[in-house]
């Protein structure tokens, strides 16, 4: 078994998106050599983000659940995003066959695709999400005419903050407009513009929000988990290529495996998983985080294979109420049938998809 990296996946270009969309939603793609039995030598594609809330596809590579479920006969290329909407162009352009991912970049693709391209197939993890600010700001109110950054436009975080600013009648716009200017960057540039002044918060995942804080004397204003009913939310989940289950459901039953035994060892060994994930994070970055950071980040998040489905109706619902998402029918957009399969092995309690 190796695993291999894919290169400059994140500027998968949103031209070369469109272009193939058809390609991803219809025909054969490019990921297997071999029949649906995964006998033949096998290539899986799986994206994930650097973050602390993708800790499930961080351990899974590093500990090697996903080299061990998907056998020596498979070889597995891994691609790392920035955010959503990069990887679900990826999945357009028949460049991954599987990715983690937010919400809304998602629904996104559920919406652009008219229900073909993918489906979401497991859960993973909840909460992590914070709106950290400059000192001096002490309540929403104080947001305006200020700068706060988000991941990437359309992003899960960019609605979440859009929504919120709505909810609290500030004006925003894609253009950096309105009460609150929103800027979209790269977390990474996030880090720096934050030290140097040049926006004054940002609504961002783990560990990027308590590397704000640790690093750069930033305060949490909102808890994201605060928002929502139980202070339980998705913020990340598991989707796949349809016509890739629909070619190679073994294949996905051995991603889902790995998945599930990834957030079984996060819950029963937190200091391994952590390891684990500083280990990655390190091979992705050249740089470890600091562990104040990482245990900062770790205990803000909760591992699970529950997908929290409620939560993604209410996702779409903000992203259409700020105008950035056309009404559309969620119907569908779940496959927890084979994660179920593998948990019922397990003996292990049934997920809904309601």
């Amino acid at each position: 078994m190796t695993v291999r990296r894919l290169r400059g996946m994140a500027a998968v270009s949103a031209a070369v998106a469109v272009t193939a969309l058809a390609a991803a939603c219809g025909g054969g793609g490019g990921s297997s050599s071999g029949g649906g039995d995964g006998a033949a030598k096998t290539e899986v594609r799986l994206g994930f983000f650097p973050n602390i809330t993708h800790a499930t596809a961080l351990v899974g590579i590093k500990k090697g659940f996903f080299a061990k479920a998907l056998g020596s006969n498979v070889t597995l290329k891994t691609a790392s995003f920035n955010a959503g909407p990069a990887a679900t162009e990826a999945i357009f352009s028949d460049a991954v066959d599987a990715t983690y991912i937010g919400p809304n970049p998602a629904i996104n693709a559920w919406s652009k695709s008219k229900g073909q391209a993918i489906k979401i197939v497991a859960g993973a993890a909840s909460g992590g999400v914070f709106l950290v600010v400059k000192d001096g700001i002490n309540s929403v109110e104080d947001l305006k005419g200020k700068k706060i950054a988000t991941p990437q436009l359309g992003n899960t975080q960019d609605v979440a903050v859009r929504y919120y600013l709505q909810e609290k009648g500030l004006k925003t716009d894609t253009k950096g407009g309105g009460d609150v200017s929103i800027v979209p960057q790269d977390n990474a540039q996030t880090l720096q513009t934050f030290a140097t002044g040049d926006i004054d918060g940002a609504w961002v995942p783990e560990p990027f929000a308590s590397r704000l804080v640790t690093e750069s004397k930033g305060k949490i204003l909102l808890n994201e988990a605060d928002l929502w009913p139980n202070k339980q939310f998705v913020i990340t989940h598991l989707i796949v290529r349809q016509q890739f289950l629909k070619e190679h459901p073994d294949l996905v039953k051995k991603l889902i495996e790995a998945h599930v035994e990834s957030n079984a060892y996060i819950q029963s060994d937190p200091a391994g998983a952590k390891e684990a994930i500083n280990a990655e994070l390190q091979d992705l970055s050249g740089k470890p985080l600091k562990q104040e950071v990482l245990d900062s980040a770790f205990k803000n998040i909760t591992f699970t294979n529950d997908p929290i489905a409620s939560s993604l109706v209410g996702s779409a619902d903000h992203a259409q109420k700020i105008g950035l998402l056309d009404p559309v029918d969620l119907n569908g957009i779940y496959d927890l049938t084979i994660l179920n399969e593998v948990l019922a092995a397990k003996g292990q309690q049934a997920v809904s998809d309601k």
